[in-house]
């Protein structure tokens, strides 16, 4: 097939081939001196016994593409394998949680409002055991998402405000009281547990029944 007339500067943008049957097609895209034509498209059809001549010619060209597809393939490859494998708090895994806690608040006479949030700062659940106050509400919600913010028990928070780091009261957002837990797996928070209801210790012990629980479910 003659190549197609068109006028053209030698400045060319790309190459690549295309294996049709027993015809191998070079396609050239370049720009034209026509005004009304900003790109055209070069065909040259060869026989099956052009072939070698044609890959000599694109070897350098099919080279470097397939160098740069390959790497444009790992890096999706391998964004897509951490999206995979990434944990992440279920429904059924936060109430487990939450019943570990209360199994614990039980135990101990104790009404408490106990909050698990995703790694979003997302409530997945919240149970309100009978008698608990309302405030807890609120509160174990701030305690987990705290813990979650700040990627630590908020008893750190508590015990630094204790040493007079009186700063720490002004930190956006946080309660600086104990009784959040950050829920870890594989090194990463993934989520926070909040309970409240009790005095500051008791809150503590709650909460850490669960997160000692979420332990469990992960092996260690």
């Amino acid at each position: 097939m003659p190549p197609v007339p068109v006028r053209c500067t030698p400045n060319a943008f790309r190459i690549y081939t295309v294996l049709k049957a027993s015809e191998f097609h070079l396609i050239v895209p370049v720009r034209t001196e026509d005004a009304s034509m900003q790109m055209e498209h070069l065909v040259y059809a060869c026989g099956s016994s052009n072939l070698n001549h044609l890959e000599a010619t694109l070897k350098l060209f099919s080279g470097r593409l397939a160098g740069v597809v390959l790497g444009i393939a790992l890096t999706a490859l391998s964004g897509y394998a951490q999206l995979a494998e990434k944990k992440a708090l279920t429904l059924a895994t936060a109430k487990q949680i939450a019943a570990a806690s209360e199994a614990e608040a039980n135990t101990n006479k104790l009404a408490m409002v106990i909050t698990v949030l995703d790694e979003g700062g997302n409530m997945i659940y919240q149970e309100r055991m009978d008698d608990a106050q309302l405030a807890s509400i609120q509160i174990s919600f701030g305690k987990a998402h705290t813990a979650l913010a700040f990627k630590r028990p908020t008893k750190a928070l508590e015990d630094a405000v204790a040493g007079g780091r009186n700063a720490i009261l002004s930190l956006p957002g946080a309660v600086t009281v104990e009784g959040g837990l950050p829920l870890m797996a594989d090194g990463k928070v993934i989520g926070a547990i909040g309970v409240s209801g009790g005095t500051s210790a008791q809150d503590g012990m709650v909460a850490k029944a669960g997160a000692d629980a979420f332990l469990k479910m992960l092996g260690h």
